[in-house]
């Protein structure tokens, strides 16, 4: 069934899902957040680790999320539900729909910065982005409008809307990122940047270095959303789950490894003595300083935050995807009904996150500590709370639930299933790391977000 604005629908191809499944994965994370992770762990040292975790950890668990989907045909609570997984297990989905619809709130927030930086540079207005974050009356209708932007993608169905804007929106992010790098390391003095980033110096990977990049590891290879099990559920049983997944790792950590090509050399070549650990702030306060100083700065400022505006709404569209999925399954609701109200309410949600910036506002002085971790300002609380903490728990349950209380040789049984070269060591290795590996590493993770290990983690 191809036409699906009422029911389910499936992918029309392996690539659409494959564009689809990397997009989700593609986001701010990558160009936005792996840029200033990097500068605040070290360089290099921080790129090296970062790419191991993705290719021991992050991979099997992405291979585990798609599997269990589209073995189930159903959303995160329904897969668990189809798989016979009691009343515990099933607080993993429910955390996937959670985490979703929450995560779109604020994120939205961030995307919407993006747009206003779009005509901001393109008509060369100098913004102070401490101030435009102040200010309400840009920040919440920009919010609405990336959310209105999403509603449209999804409202279109799987095939018809997901799997076709994925298939314009990729290339032209990978287009816009290969010309943005391409500029920044033909800077004279972007020598300096890449050497900064791409010649790991080993003597700074510490275990805060190491915990960091595992943790952006599973941000960006977005598993522990449900997003995976969902974008699975739509995939027949002829496709190669294995190959696409590691396409789909593939294209992730490009986009990261580029996104810092794109920051480093240029930070380096125009800003010589300012210090690449910025924080999250790095991308709204540094490049567009950085754009400033090339030739035609502003067409390309304007093309860097129309590349973030793409990234960020391939992810957007599968957030939105993931809770619209179990009101169409478990509800039975029409895919429009579903659509709207969830971006709806996303909306109302996004207004606190908006305004939490604002000095001397209720939302900005909120606190809350958790087990010693102390988070300030209703943005940080959500994104540590449902952006990093849930998305760790989701990740441990769910290798828990496939690799102990189920049969883990039926979930590689079903990875075999249209993957003729998933066998012998590589079908060993895969129900090695679910089981053993995964969990060990993941626990550890979790015990670091909550501060066991003496450095509680800023949510990011």
């Amino acid at each position: 069934m191809n036409s699906d604005t009422q029911g389910r629908g499936q992918w029309g191809s392996s690539l659409g899902f494959i564009m689809a499944a990397a997009g989700s994965a593609v986001g701010l994370g990558n160009i936005w957040r792996f840029p200033y992770l990097t500068g605040e762990n070290g360089g290099g040292a921080f790129v090296f680790v970062y790419a191991i975790c993705v290719l021991l950890i992050g991979l099997p668990l992405l291979l585990n999320e798609i599997a269990l989907g589209r073995k189930s045909g159903k959303n995160p609570i329904g897969a668990i539900k189809a798989t016979g997984g009691n009343g515990f297990w099933q607080i993993a989905g429910v955390l996937c729909i959670l985490v979703c619809f929450c995560v779109l709130s604020y994120y939205s927030v961030i995307a919407g910065w993006t747009i206003g930086y779009i005509f901001t540079e393109l008509i060369n207005i100098p913004v102070d982005f401490e101030e435009f974050q102040d200010t309400p009356q840009y920040v919440v209708p920009l919010c609405f409008l990336f959310i209105f932007m999403t509603i449209g993608v999804v409202l279109g169905g799987v095939s018809g809307g997901i799997e076709k804007a994925a298939k314009f929106l990729m290339p032209v992010l990978f287009v816009i990122i290969i010309f943005i790098a391409g500029r920044a390391v033909t800077l004279e003095g972007a020598s300096a940047g890449i050497e900064y980033y791409l010649y790991p110096d080993f003597s700074k990977i510490t275990t805060k270095v190491i915990l960091q990049a595992l943790g952006q590891a599973f941000f960006s290879m977005s598993v522990g959303w449900g997003l995976m099990i969902t974008f699975g559920s739509y995939l027949p049983k002829k496709s190669n789950i294995v190959q696409s997944s590691g396409w789909i790792a593939g294209m992730d950590s490009m986009v990261a490894l580029l996104g810092g090509l794109m920051v480093f050399p240029a930070l380096f070549a125009l800003l010589p003595g300012k210090d690449p650990a910025g924080g999250p702030a790095l991308v709204f306060e540094v490049l567009p300083k950085v754009f400033d100083a090339m030739p035609g700065g502003n067409f390309i400022g304007a093309m860097f935050f129309l590349l973030l505006l793409v990234a960020a709404l391939t992810s957007s569209i599968s957030m939105l995807e993931v809770p619209v999925s179990y009101f169409i399954d478990e509800k039975k609701w029409s895919r429009k009904k579903a659509t709207w109200s969830i971006g709806i309410a996303a909306m109302f949600l996004s207004i606190p996150s908006a305004l939490s910036s604002i000095e001397g506002n209720y939302f900005n002085e909120l606190t809350i500590t958790f087990l010693g971790n102390t988070q300030e300002g209703f943005f940080a609380i959500m994104d540590f709370t449902f952006g990093t903490f849930a998305v760790v728990v989701i990740c441990l349950m769910l290798s828990l639930y496939t690799g102990w209380a189920k049969k883990i040789g039926d979930y590689a049984n079903e990875l075999a299933e249209g993957s003729p070269g998933f066998k012998g060591f590589l079908r060993s290795a895969w129900i090695f790391f679910i089981k053993w590996v995964c969990p060990i590493v993941i626990a550890l993770v979790l015990l670091d977000l909550l501060g066991i290990f003496g450095t509680p983690q800023e949510g990011g």
